[in-house]
């Protein structure tokens, strides 16, 4: 059976009720990170090329330290890539019984920027089980704490669970083929056998503090409050992927899926085609923002909800165009919401994307 496209699971017609499946009495499941991640400046240099964000703060110290900055600024969707190292024993160990995982849902909450040397923690939460047209739909949350003790981020992932009813038969073989080595993609023992809240790390219940810098500190935008009005459009943009981006954002990334690169288990997972990765087209929106905006550090929010896929074909690039409009303002905090429309192929890419930024 073909994979059903994300939005339908979000049918307003959809009755949502709590999961019956064994998953749902993990809710509440947390660990620390084994170890920290720390936050390199060539890392941060690679990952913006991956997401095409070229703003001068990614890439130079003295463009960052115009800005106010200490050292890179990481890009929005930066964190993801902690996130997936973080996620991979929650994955392997505790959320077994599922073939493949569908992303449907990312929330970013900015608490601080993420700048080039920082020491980063993530506690890890299976917060959320839901159940929706016969789907789980888990929600896992990353709290990152830089060196300081405090809060620069908090991340929340929802995914809809498959298991092999969902998709070919098969598809386990085939991943296991082309798989990258040292990564396990494959379903264990059953969830249920691992108790909630176990964890070689545990988490406190209290946790850091929230650092109020993001909400705080003075941005350095391009663009003033005062020039801005609800229904204001940002400047569109087309971007191209090829096959090579895609194996590479999976290179920088640590998504190893091979959805993203190859025919055969595309194929076999019901898709279209290879698709983009879901953090790719993010990562890619959030930079249209932040070009715009002129200061990374300015996004205190951004929150997609998947719709559709970007399919890229091996023998021609795929496109996704970007466009963007003032939601609503803030004049007491000098803030706005802007509603990211993104395109390929005719679809929308994204069926919900708003960015809650600050300005100058």
């Amino acid at each position: 059976m073909p994979i059903t496209r994300p939005e339908e699971f979000w049918s307003e017609e959809r009755l949502l009720v709590e999961a019956t499946f064994d998953v749902a009495g993990l809710v509440g499941h947390r660990y620390r990170a084994d170890d920290y991640y720390e936050v390199g400046r060539e890392k941060i240099r690679e990952y913006a090329r991956a997401v095409q964000d070229f703003h001068p703060a990614h890439w130079s110290e003295d463009a960052a330290g115009d800005l106010g900055y200490a050292g890179l600024v990481a890009p929005t969707t930066f964190i993801s890539t902690a996130a997936m190292l973080a996620n991979r024993k929650l994955f392997e160990t505790v959320i077994t019984g599922y073939d493949v995982f569908v992303q449907t849902d990312q929330v970013f909450e900015m608490y601080k920027p993420v700048l080039t040397g920082d020491r980063l923690i993530s506690d890890v939460e299976l917060s959320a089980v839901r159940r929706i047209a016969g789907k789980d739909l888990l929600t896992i949350t990353n709290t990152f704490a830089d060196q300081t003790g405090e809060v620069v981020q908090i991340m929340h992932t929802t995914v809809i669970g498959l298991t092999g009813e969902d998709v070919a038969a098969g598809i386990g073989e085939a991943i296991e083929r082309v798989v990258m080595h040292g990564i396990d993609m494959t379903s264990r023992s059953a969830a249920s056998a691992v108790p909630a809240h176990s964890a070689a790390n545990p988490v406190s219940e209290t946790g850091p503090s929230l650092s109020p810098t993001s909400r705080t500190r003075v941005p350095r935008t391009a663009v003033r409050f005062e020039d801005i009005a609800v229904g204001d459009e940002l400047p569109a943009r087309v971007v191209r992927l090829t096959r090579g981006d895609l194996v590479n954002y999976a290179g920088v990334s640590g998504d190893a899926n091979p959805i993203h690169w190859h025919d055969e288990v595309a194929a076999l997972a019901g898709l279209p085609g290879v698709i983009a990765h879901g953090m790719l087209t993010m990562g890619l929106g959030a930079g249209f923002v932040t070009g715009w905006l002129g200061d990374p550090g300015a996004v205190t929010k951004y929150a997609v909800r998947l719709s559709n896929y970007t399919v890229v074909e091996a023998a021609c690039a795929g496109s996704v165009e970007f466009t963007g409009r003032i939601k609503s303002v803030d004049p007491e905090s000098r803030s706005a919401v802007v509603v990211i429309v993104a395109k390929s192929a005719g679809r929308k890419v994204f069926g919900l994307a708003t960015v809650d930024v600050r300005f100058e």
